[in-house]
Formats: structure tokens, C-alpha cells, sequence
């Protein structure tokens, strides 16, 4: 027991002393903190590049003679300025950004406003889309004024009926709830999804360097194989939990101390005002198990290589496996009861992302996720077994890593 400690704790510290380690933590704390107050740092930096004061300026050129006093009306935050320039003088100006943009509105002989907007802004999409609601809430006047209607005759046409949805399926959820969920499962799906595929390739990365260096070779006259493998396992997974734990904690301090405090933001929007403790449950017993599961995987095939080189080559089938369960679970996000997603949360390599995302977003039965869980738990064992037998083999193995066919021969090297 003394050395899988202190394998364990040589894998765990090993790491976390890294530069990479502590500069790629401090830049993710930093992205949080930025992401969450990034409203605020937009209007600072609007307001000491003074961008933020100036005032857009709309010529119109108003072939009606009634639209210009009525659309200034409307448009509060844009200046108006009418101009009666010929249209290809105003145009030029445009191109050689003398003005900002050039509005040509006219009425048909059915009373219908044409309006055509020029700019050479690329990004302008604002400004457009405040013009045509007011010359849309223009337009509904003019009808109005026509058939003689009045202001509440008027409010009457654009009443919205009332629509309640009921959904009577057991594992429903309200549309609240769904949403809220949906933001929630995202993330915490795109953290195992990358916290496996960081954390399986460091483990495998680390025997191939060990093998390469021959200090594999001392170890293992030391220490047994399978106690070796394990400890690797749980070192770097406890790593990957204790940077993840203070991500977490980034992101709770960042939110609660964000600077946002506009209804209806950025704060709001992750705010999980309703969060379910059992999602969060679930979540971390996905990470863990997907994390087990790919690691183990991980820990054997990087034994079958001898060179640091190999090892990427090697694990592309496992980093294919992780891609495909992510894509099929997040196909999940807009409808999460789709059918092959129920068959693919059974799947062993799928289940870490696919039922998390059905658990998280759906009320299944207790027995759904469970049965999960006791499959993945019965796969870690069996692969944690036959791992366990590769690896005795692998890392005494030496010499350029063809294929996986590499496993019967580091067998039946173990056995010897």
C-alpha cells in the first residue's frame, strides 16, 4: 500500500507543479471572471473611448413629405435629418463614409411605405431593425387613420390570444425548468466531455513517457503493474477533480460578484434560480465514472507505446468514442426523448454524457439512471480487469506500437 501512495501522490503533485498546470488554471479563472462581467467591461470601454456617446445619424429622404416627422418620433436613440439632395449625391457619400447611412422611404398608390436602407457598415443591424418597426408602427397608423379606426380599435387588432400548453408525459418538465436545465446540462456536459478527453490523454501520455525515459523499468521491479496503473488512474483523476472544484468555485464568486445587474442578462441567465441539487448529483457521478472508464482505457493503450509520439495515434479510437457520445448527447439538447438517445444512454462509453443529458433535462425513473450506472460500474470492472492484465505486458514492452493487435502480444508478455 505504501507504494501505490506514493505513486499516487507522485502522479497528483507531478502535474500539478507544472507550469502548464498552474498558467492554464490561472487563465481559465481569469476567462470566467471576464465572461461574467463582460457587460460591464463593454460600457467602461465605451465610455473612455467615448463611443458609446455618439449619436447615429439617419438621412432620410423622404419622397412622401409625411414619413420624416413621424419616424424621428419613433426613433429616439437615431437623429433624423431629412435631405433633399439627389439620391446619387447622398449615395456617393455613403460609399465615401461622409455620412453613416441613407434611408429613402416612399408611399405606393395602395398606401404600402417602401423603404430601402444603405450603409457600409457590415455589422449594422440594430439601427435597421428599429427602422422597420417604426415604419411598421407607422404604417399600422396610416391604415388606422384610413379605415377610421381608433386607438383602442386599433390595440384590439394585435391582441395575442391566450395559449396555455399542458404536457401530460411523466418525465416532462415546464418550459422554465427545461430551458434552465438545458443551459445547466450544456455546460456541465461540454465539462465532462472535456475534462475526460484532457485527463484520459495526460494518463496515457505520462506511461509513454515513463516507458521512453526506462524509469518504467524501475518502477516496475519496485511496485506491481496493476498497483502502478491504478495509482496513475486515481493521481491525475484526483487532479482533474481539484481543478474542476475550483473552476466551479470561479464561476459561483464570479457570478455572484458580477458587475451585470440588468434584468433579464447575463446574471439572470445563469442566475438557476430553480437549480436542481440532484443534477449536479448526477453530474459528478457521470464525471466520475466517464472518467474511470476512459482513463483505465487510456492507461492501457498508452502502455502498448514506447514513445511519446504514438500515443495520440493510439488513443484515437478511445478520443472517437468521447466525440461521438458529445455530438449524439448534444443532438439531445433540443429534443432530449428522441429514441436513439434511450438506447445510446445504455451504452457504456456513451451513458457518462447521453443519460446524464436525459437525466438532467427529462424526470425519468430512478431505475433508468441506476440501471446506467450499474452497467458502466460492471464495464470499469471487466476493463479495469483485462487492463490490468494488458498493462503487466504493455510497459514492459519496447519498440515502434503497430496497432492495437498489440494487445495479444502484451498478454501473453504479462503472463510470462
Amino acid at each position: 500500500m505504501r507504494e501505490f501512495g506514493i505513486i499516487f501522490k507522485q502522479a497528483f503533485l507531478s502535474k500539478a507543479k507544472t507550469k502548464s498546470f498552474v498558467i492554464t488554471t490561472a487563465i481559465m479563472i481569469a476567462a470566467i471572471f471576464l465572461f461574467a462581467n463582460i457587460s460591464k467591461i463593454i460600457d467602461t470601454v465605451q465610455t473612455l473611448t467615448g463611443s458609446g456617446d455618439s449619436e447615429q445619424v439617419l438621412y432620410v429622404k423622404d419622397d412622401s413629405g409625411e414619413l420624416v416627422d413621424r419616424l424621428s418620433a419613433q426613433l429616439s436613440d437615431v437623429k433624423v435629418e431629412l435631405t433633399n439632395e439627389p439620391k446619387e449625391t447622398i449615395l456617393d457619400k455613403v460609399k465615401s463614409e461622409e455620412i453613416d447611412s441613407l434611408l429613402t422611404v416612399s408611399v405606393n398608390q395602395q398606401g404600402i411605405i417602401n423603404a430601402e436602407y444603405t450603409t457600409m457598415s457590415l455589422m449594422d443591424f440594430a439601427i435597421p431593425m428599429q427602422i422597420q418597426e417604426a415604419l411598421q408602427s407607422i404604417q399600422t397608423e396610416m391604415k388606422a387613420d384610413e379605415l377610421s379606426l381608433t386607438g383602442e380599435q386599433v390595440q384590439t387588432l394585435f391582441t395575442p390570444i391566450e395559449f396555455e400548453q399542458t404536457n401530460v408525459s411523466p418525465s416532462a418538465k415546464s418550459e422554465d425548468e427545461l430551458n434552465q436545465a438545458r443551459v445547466l446540462v450544456y455546460v456541465l456536459m461540454f465539462v465532462i466531455y472535456l475534462s475526460v478527453i484532457m485527463y484520459s490523454s495526460m494518463i496515457a501520455m505520462d506511461v509513454a513517457n515513463e516507458k521512453s525515459s526506462r524509469v518504467m523499468e524501475i518502477l516496475i521491479s519496485s511496485v506491481s503493474p496493476v498497483k502502478h496503473m491504478f495509482a496513475k488512474v486515481l493521481g491525475i483523476g484526483l487532479l482533474g477533480i481539484v481543478q474542476i472544484v475550483i473552476y466551479g468555485l470561479a464561476g459561483f464568486i464570479a457570478l455572484k460578484t458580477s458587475a451585470t445587474e440588468v434584468p433579464g442578462g447575463f446574471s439572470d441567465f445563469f442566475s438557476f434560480s430553480d437549480l436542481n441539487i440532484g443534477t449536479l448529483i448526477y453530474a459528478a457521478v457521470f464525471f466520475l465514472l466517464g472518467y474511470f472508464l476512459y482513463a483505465t482505457l487510456a492507461a492501457l493503450l498508452g502502455s502498448l507505446v514506447s514513445r511519446a509520439e504514438d500515443v495520440q495515434q493510439m488513443i484515437m479510437p478511445m478520443t472517437l468514442l468521447i466525440v461521438a457520445a458529445f455530438i449524439i448527447a448534444a443532438t439531445g439538447l433540443g429534443n432530449p426523448e428522441i429514441g436513439y438517445l434511450q438506447y445510446a444512454s445504455y451504452f457504456p462509453f456513451f451513458a457518462p454524457l447521453v443519460m446524464f443529458l436525459r437525466v438532467g433535462m427529462l424526470d425519468l425513473p430512478m431505475w433508468e439512471p441506476l440501471l446506467s450506472i450499474a452497467i458502466m460500474l460492471v464495464t470499469i470492472f471487466v476493463l479495469g480487469w483485462f487492463g490490468a492484465r494488458v498493462y503487466k505486458g504493455g510497459v514492459l514492452m519496447y519498440g515502434p506500437s503497430r496497432s492495437l493487435k498489440d494487445i495479444k502480444k502484451a498478454i501473453q508478455l504479462g503472463k510470462e
